[in-house]
């Protein structure tokens, strides 16, 4: 078993989870680790990241929050690069004792956001083609969900996710696919031998409301058990 955390949307609020933590082998933040992504945000979340006991492996992705990497992306990469425990991934993928993870910011166009790009046009497309198929992909990490999956806001019934993220995961097949973006999705759902987890730390009014996500994972019978903190 892999022991795994799964985190998302902190938005500066990072140092408010620490202690619900447990530790493990892998933690990994899916995006949106600051309000606007401005540098001394980025300096401190991977100053606390690279600093938080108890995880061999740390992951991180961008998300639409996070400006300064879309913007400013080799200063921004540069502040992380100075904390080595830390692993930014981008559309690209890293290996960690075996276990295969790729990792991408982008989601469906709204407003004027980061790492946006035209719903179900080429564009968006062409990221997720970039998503590995004949690699066994063991977790993918998106800031966005797919669409139909954990993609629902509270008081509404439309699906935010993307159905472009949709149709490469019928190629893909991960065992775990990880994401954040849509705080009131927070949860877990297996479908079509895929565990998806919204790892949303934050309700819609930004509070820290939903606990970390932990769990023992078996990545060869791809079975599962939740770890209490």
């Amino acid at each position: 078993m892999t022991r795994i955390s799964f985190i998302s949307d902190t938005h500066n609020k990072h140092k408010q989870i620490t202690n619900d933590l447990p530790g493990g082998d892998i933690i990994i933040h899916s995006g949106d680790i600051s309000s606007m992504g401005y540098h001394h945000e980025i300096v401190e979340f991977c100053k606390w990241f690279h600093h938080l006991p108890g995880y061999k492996h740390k992951v991180m992705i961008a998300g639409n929050h996070d400006f300064g990497f879309e913007k400013l992306p080799e200063e921004s990469k540069e502040a992380v690069e100075r904390y080595p425990r830390v692993k930014y991934l981008q559309d690209n993928m890293i290996n960690l004792d075996g276990i295969k993870i790729w990792g991408s910011p982008w989601q469906p166009e709204f407003l004027n956001w980061a790492f946006n790009l035209p719903k179900n046009g080429d564009e968006l497309k062409s990221k997720w083609d970039m998503i590995p198929d004949n690699v066994n992909l063991d977790i993918l990490i998106t800031h966005g969900p797919p669409f139909g999956h954990l993609d629902v806001v509270i008081g509404r019934t439309d699906h935010l996710g993307c159905e472009l993220l949709v149709d490469r995961l019928k190629i893909v097949k991960p065992k775990i696919h990880v994401f954040g973006h849509i705080h009131s999705g927070y949860g877990m759902m297996e479908y079509d031998d895929t565990l998806f987890i919204n790892a949303s730390v934050l309700n819609e009014q930004y509070y820290y409301t939903n606990t970390p996500i932990t769990i023992d994972y078996d990545f060869s019978t791809r079975t599962w058990e939740i770890v209490d903190n």
